[in-house]
């Protein structure tokens, strides 16, 4: 078995690793720079989860060559067979990334003109002579692409980035949605803290408003683009449009042979002694399903086989191909069989088995003008604390604002409630994204920060139905590990918008 050096460390820990082709060699790529790619280049990439299981991706650039795409083609089914065969194995192309991929980036990806043949280099730098212009798509993944720094590039429905090394300037069209603008300052933040290691100084710029730095850098202002539609619209009707094809290459040469015109298709289709070709063409997907009993050859050249049946077809070389072994099929894959079961799935309802007797337990309608004198109502609805301590009440209108009743609480209004006396500080926020959601935000900080001892924040979902009129948006910050002593229930500052 072939084995690079560089597979040493692959898989060992949980998390991604990076790789580039250089000179027909693996390069890793440093960490900071995960989720910037060169088009000029083609890069390979490993995601072990705990369990441990694997996912091999490898990218291509629009502008790689012939050899750099082989090279990372030969290291993806080299990595394949040193993990044993069993990664799930994925061709990803420049602007046609899966979820999974785009998935692995927080930040969202960068795509660099150049490459390692023009003597471009993945090198964490705090370079100041930097000058370049990222236009930022999408509102889940984020992608950023460097185009020409030009006043010809922007558009009023976008965001742009205008990177001037020591300054980095988040352009917003006068027509983009506040995801985008969300998704551009991530992108500013992650260039400001990895690329410039927290040296430059990001400036958020609305159309029309250009500093002077930003004229001198594009040079005169000419007329803005109106806003652009996407290019590619997903037709999710073609989702479940699929032909089945089995390998063989038990003349010796390679031979494909269809299996069912069109899905769905029935699970027993798939014998575990085959190979075969999922043709979801027609929405760019190409899946090939590895045999548990499959010869070795097969299961070796499966990505190979998937490129010579795209060119076969005529598909885009945009097209997607996941190479899937048995017992590893993602969820896209198995939407197209009616009856597909997983290993030890059961189906229909399950026999009960009780030991004893269920008690009868009474349930106690909310009812919020009766909390101080119904315990068991505020016990059984799951209230934040025992009612005891000092109260104090603040209405948000941009600053905290008192409130002189303890109980007046109006439908518009965001509220600020502290119990002073629990030892143990603890944080709820319940938000909803209306427009006064910043001011909650800011006056969470402050008010936190003012506390002492300082209360520790975990993100997680309100689970209480009392609170569910508020909206689907709830953000919640508890301390999940109060101290011995401290009270399981007590949340001593809760904000909350009704």
């Amino acid at each position: 078995m072939v084995s690079h050096k560089e597979f040493a460390a692959a898989g060992k820990q949980p998390g991604l690793q990076v790789w580039r082709i250089e000179n027909l060699d693996l390069k890793p790529v440093p960490k900071a720079l995960h989720g910037s790619f060169f088009t000029g280049d083609a890069y390979l990439l490993l995601f072990t989860t705990s369990a441990p299981s694997y996912n091999i991706h490898m990218w291509l650039g629009d502008d790689c060559s012939q050899d750099e795409s082989g090279a990372v083609a030969i290291f993806s089914t080299q990595l394949d067979d040193f993990l044993g065969g069993g990664p799930v194995q994925f061709r990803e192309l420049q602007n046609c990334e899966s979820n999974t991929f785009l998935g692995y980036f927080r930040s969202g990806i960068k795509y660099q003109k150049g490459g390692v043949a023009s003597g471009f280099q993945h090198v964490v730098t705090n370079d100041s002579n930097v000058k370049r212009l990222l236009h930022i798509k999408g509102r889940r993944a984020i992608r950023a692409t460097e185009v020409d720094m030009s006043w010809n590039s922007f558009n009023k429905g976008d965001c742009f980035i205008v990177d001037l090394g020591k300054d980095v300037y988040q352009w917003c069209g006068s027509e983009c949605n506040r995801f985008e603008r969300l998704k551009a300052a991530e992108v500013s933040l992650g260039i400001r803290d990895n690329e410039r290691n927290g040296r430059a100084k990001v400036h958020m710029v609305e159309e029309g408003e250009e500093p002077a730095a930003i004229i001198e850098a594009l040079g005169p202002k000419t007329a803005i683009a109106p806003s652009t539609v996407d290019d590619e619209k997903v037709d999710t009707s073609n989702r479940t449009k699929g032909a089945l094809f089995m390998v063989s290459d038990a003349t010796g040469a390679v031979k494909v042979t269809a299996v069912a015109p069109s899905s769905p298709f029935k699970q027993a289709m798939l014998s575990p002694e085959e190979c075969y070709i999922l043709d979801n063409g027609v929405d760019k997907n190409i899946f090939v399903w590895k045999g548990p009993k499959a010869n070795m050859t097969e299961r070796k050249a499966a990505m190979a086989t998937g490129q010579q049946f795209i060119k076969d077809k005529g598909y885009s070389n945009k097209t997607q191909i996941q190479i899937l072994p048995a017992g590893a099929e993602t969820t896209m894959f198995k939407q197209f069989f009616c009856d597909w079961k997983d290993k030890d799935e059961t189906t229909g309802p399950s026999k009960a088995y009780t030991i004893g007797r269920i008690a009868k337990v009474a349930q106690v309608p909310f009812d919020a003008s009766s909390l101080h004198s119904n315990k068991a109502m505020a016990a059984q609805h799951g209230m934040v604390d025992d009612g005891k301590g000092k109260v104090q009440i603040w209405r948000v209108e941009g600053e905290r604002v008192p409130v002189d009743s303890p109980l007046m609480v109006t439908s518009t209004d965001l509220q600020a409630i502290t119990l002073s006396e629990v030892k143990h500080l603890s944080l709820q926020t319940v938000e909803q994204a209306l427009s006064e959601e910043k001011h909650l935000s800011l006056q969470t900080v402050e008010l936190s920060g003012a506390l002492n001892p300082q209360p520790s924040l975990e993100a997680l979902r309100d689970p209480q139905p009392s609170l569910g009129a508020l909206g689907d948006s709830h953000l919640a910050l508890r301390n999940p590990h109060p101290a011995s002593g401290a009270p399981q229930w007590g949340f001593p500052l809760l904000l909350f918008q009704q």
